[in-house]
């Protein structure tokens, strides 16, 4: 069964074909990381025009690669949330269209459920490569954590229905209660003109400087011990820097940056940088770790489950991915990562969550609608 998945949720304009919702035939994503870089951060506007400019030869591509044409295609799915709403109908409606003009079954699929199939995804593809890798058991505990999302489930995989195919449930446990991590990580950047995404200029820089030298305060949650916080981290930040000779250097660093034509290399940047804000990023860094680290591994720990899901922009972090590797050594968990391309965003998780929804039974109708909030939890798929 081949699904063609759209993924259209943010920045990322996403077209995949999967087969059997475990061979990936193609794979493409058209970033926007160009045209937001100058922002710091994601201009929904912006980004909703620039999906409607990529969504049909990203299609196109996708099928090409794939070897098949779009008449080949068995089924359609799309992301219908949570993210941008404009963002989300681009890809949305395209979809819709497409499916009523080939007559194909069309499923909408939760942007958080593609991350989580992403992890499963991933592992069967190393153990179709012969990789000595143990399966992706369940039930888990999944955290998904990327630039809009930091969230806790439970996962349980059901028996094989009538169908064939498992279906799955999905548990909220835990949320942000303001930004999100990858969203910490961009405003920090962005505070010291460091780049865009800040994610990934942050990891680089970090491993530079020394995690020890800021003492940030543990964050404390009241109410929900596994909800996330991390304004007050980032606002920290803020402080430390605001009215210090690390402003000047950010306002030093962002004119350097304006004014130069290319690319800057982690090189030029390292240059520009002083050891007092390697040092910093490499605490703020962390300090967000160590929290997303913990509060998952309570989570487990709590429900007495030794599986462990990382995924999202952010489980690319080298850091986060030393953590939890070492935590699982040290307490016995089984802790899983998707490779870095599946962890971003991308169409090849939608359609492989989406051949799952369709071997249970859904199916969409021209009343498929987007949707900017949309809960994990409570839809078994």
């Amino acid at each position: 069964m081949l699904v063609l998945g759209i993924e259209s949720s943010c920045d990322e304009t996403a077209a995949a074909v999967v087969a059997d919702g475990t061979r990936v035939l193609s794979n493409v994503v058209a970033s926007q990381i160009k045209i937001h870089e100058s922002f710091g951060g994601v201009v929904p506007e912006l980004a909703s025009r620039e999906h409607l400019r990529k969504i049909a030869p990203v299609v196109d591509e996708a099928c090409r690669q794939a070897g098949t044409p779009l008449q080949g295609i068995d089924a359609v799915a799309v992301t219908e949330g949570p993210g941008l709403i404009g963002s989300l109908l681009v890809g949305l409606v395209y979809g819709k269209a497409l499916a009523l003009s080939l007559g194909k079954p069309l499923v909408g699929v939760n942007h958080l459920e593609g991350h989580i199939h992403a992890v499963l995804l991933h592992n069967t593809i190393e153990r179709q490569e012969g990789k000595s890798v143990p399966a992706a058991g369940f039930p888990s505990i999944t955290l998904v954590v990327s630039g809009g999302h930091t969230s806790l489930f439970r996962v349980d995989r059901d028996a094989a229905s009538g169908s064939g195919s498992p279906s799955f449930s999905y548990k909220a446990l835990g949320q942000t209660r303001d930004d999100a991590a990858g969203e910490a990580f961009d405003k920090v950047a962005k505070l010291l003109a460091l780049g865009y995404p800040g994610g990934p200029v942050i990891d680089r820089l970090a491993r530079e400087g020394n995690p020890s030298t800021v003492k940030f305060s543990r964050i404390r949650m009241k109410g929900n011990p596994l909800d996330f916080s991390f304004s007050g981290l980032k606002t920290a930040v803020l402080y430390r820097v605001r009215g210090t000779a690390l402003a000047s250097e950010a306002e030093e660093r962002r004119i350097w940056r304006s004014a130069s034509p290319d690319a800057v290399s982690d090189e030029e940047l390292r240059a520009h940088c002083s050891r007092s804000t390697l040092d910093l990023v490499a605490s703020f860094q962390r300090a967000v770790v160590t929290d997303l680290v913990e509060r998952t591994l309570a989570a487990a720990t709590g429900a007495g489950i030794r599986t462990i899901f990382v995924s999202g922009g952010v489980a690319c972090n080298s850091l986060l991915r030393e953590r939890f590797a070492k935590a699982g050594e040290e307490h016995g968990f089984n802790v899983f990562f998707p490779s870095l391309r599946l962890s971003t965003d991308n169409a090849a998780m939608i359609a492989a969550a989406g051949y799952y929804r369709l071997a249970a039974g859904h199916r969409a109708d021209s009343s498929l609608n987007a949707h900017a909030s949309f809960p994990l939890g409570n839809n078994p798929a």
